[in-house]
């Protein structure tokens, strides 16, 4: 069965119907539903922790202390400090609509779970199909057999368990029947040796191309701007540069993709309220929060090792881009125009981090033409954003300092810095050092005329609703952006091979 996941009131993905019910002499018996991995896709203790530490990062101090104290005592500190949102979690809408469809039969539905009491309270409010909810409370885990105690304590011998985990086993040995939600190939064999299983809602794998999205493969292509100062020279032929930024941009792209999963992590909430974003693989409880803060911490420490091999150098502007990426996304993302002034400086930190690997002097027009590029190019994003928050009815943007109505100052900011940029870029035709390097500097006047096209289309595809959430990404998925793209370094290439009719003569 394809899974389904859900905040209750709305789903990022289509439901399949519900089937029809198989129990008959069980019918009246009570159904005890876990919490954390069953009747929800991800783990309510690593979300409170995140909405902690996301408050406050100082938080991450005292998580060791307290869990010093112990399981219970953890979760109770945890619990007390954090502002969890039961309707900000996804559910499994296959599992959801079944406890539905019992709660109508008269079934005695209860919520049994580890998870802190206030956290389960919240949870059974948010649903309101819970009669009964049994929880860790009073310096008690609830977990294995203090659960089985608890739960025969008030639904009696027998009953029906829904569960995902291991840990649920002496359960359901204990259960009539089972339920098994998303539960592993090794799980689900020993519950069938055990009990009958009368309903399984497995989970969807998460497979190479949902871990992919998770590390935003696609974002890697950003990182190819390391290469543009070695392309600007026309240093086709020097290999140990190539070599050199190769593995730059191997560093780079798994720095970027640890970060981009921080992110994803600190950034729950809001992308679940997002249109698009609610689908992302943390998000839509596709991939465990748990798996992700180890993959980032693999990848950062790859990255770290790859970065020390380029060079000390190449080493501090990396370290300086993944601080600047985590403070954004800690606390800039939120701020009215910094955002983009950031977003912008970062892109341009590619370039120079690239010029000063291989020791290619940067022109200052090359500099000035980037930060203008991508200043706008972060306003094609922000306004791409606030067209698509007011197509579903809504005025700001989740966890930013947007409103729709901020379109009217966006909108020149962005087109003016896109128009600054080929005003620069048409006096670097006539700057004195542009001779050095082209012997048919007249051919760039066509490149001018080619921006001109490139940003006016991206502005009036914004404008239409149909720009991609990263305007880069449009640039290269976009065929006539990309072809567009391709004519332009090919003139810049024949500017700078092809002879001059003066020095043909």
């Amino acid at each position: 069965m394809k899974q389904v996941i859900s905040t209750r009131h709305g789903s990022c993905r289509s439901a399949e119907p519900e089937r029809p019910r198989h129990r008959h002499d069980d019918a009246r018996l009570p159904l005890v539903v876990d919490l954390d991995g069953t009747l929800t896709a991800t783990d309510t203790l690593i979300e409170s922790i995140v909405r902690l530490v996301r408050r406050n990062p100082a938080w991450l101090l005292r998580l060791p202390c307290w869990l010093a104290s112990g399981p219970a005592a953890f979760k109770e500190q945890v619990a007390r400090h954090v502002d969890f949102r039961a309707d900000a979690i996804p559910y499994r809408s296959a599992l959801l609509r079944y406890v539905e469809a019992e709660k109508r039969h008269g079934t005695r539905i209860i919520l049994a779970t580890a998870a802190h009491r206030s956290i389960a309270q919240q949870v059974s409010s948010h649903l309101g199909l819970f009669d009964d909810v049994i929880a860790t409370e009073h310096g008690v885990n609830l977990k294995g057999a203090a659960k089985l105690a608890r739960i025969r304590s008030v639904a009696g011998d027998d009953f029906i368990y829904a569960g995902d985990s291991k840990a649920d086993l002496p359960i359901w040995a204990a259960a009539r029947r089972a339920i098994l939600v998303g539960a592993a190939s090794g799980v689900v064999s020993t519950v069938r040796r055990i009990t009958h299983v009368e309903r399984e809602f497995p989970a969807d794998p998460a497979g190479v191309r949902v871990w992919l999205g998770a590390l935003r493969i696609h974002q890697w292509l950003k990182n190819l701007l390391l290469f543009v100062p070695l392309l600007t020279a026309f240093a086709f032929a020097d290999i140990d540069a190539w070599l050199t930024l190769l593995v730059a941009f191997v560093s780079l792209s798994f720095g970027a993709s640890a970060t981009y999963i921080a992110n994803d992590l600190w950034d729950l909430d809001n992308d679940r309220r997002h249109p698009r974003k609610c689908g992302r693989p943390f998000a839509s409880g596709a991939l465990p929060i748990s798996k992700g803060v180890a993959v980032a911490a693999c990848l950062l420490s790859i990255s770290l090792a790859l970065g020390g091999l380029v060079s000390a150098t190449f080493l501090s502007f990396l370290v300086l881009y993944l601080v600047l990426t985590t403070v954004y996304s800690w606390n800039l993302k939120s701020r009215v125009l910094l955002d983009v002034i950031v977003l912008s400086l970062l892109y341009t930190l590619r370039v120079v981090a690239g010029s000063v690997t291989v020791g290619i002097r940067l022109s200052g027009w090359l500099l000035m033409f980037s930060v203008l590029t991508f200043f706008s190019l972060a306003l094609v994003k922000r306004c791409a954003e606030l067209v698509a928050t007011r197509e579903i009815g809504r005025t700001a943007a989740a966890g930013r300092d947007y409103r729709t109505d901020d379109l009217e100052v966006l909108w020149p900011l962005g087109i003016g810095a896109s128009l600054a940029a080929v005003v620069v870029f048409g006096l670097f035709i006539n700057a004195p050092e542009t001779l050095v390097h082209y012997t048919l500097p007249q051919l760039l006047w066509l490149v001018q005329i080619g921006l001109i096209d490139l940003f006016g289309r991206l502005w009036i595809m914004t404008r239409r609703g149909a720009m991609h959430d990263d305007p880069i990404v449009h640039l290269l998925e976009n065929r006539g952006s990309f072809l567009a793209i391709a004519a332009m370094l090919a003139l810049m290439l024949g500017a700078h091979f092809i002879p001059s009719p003066d020095s043909v003569r």
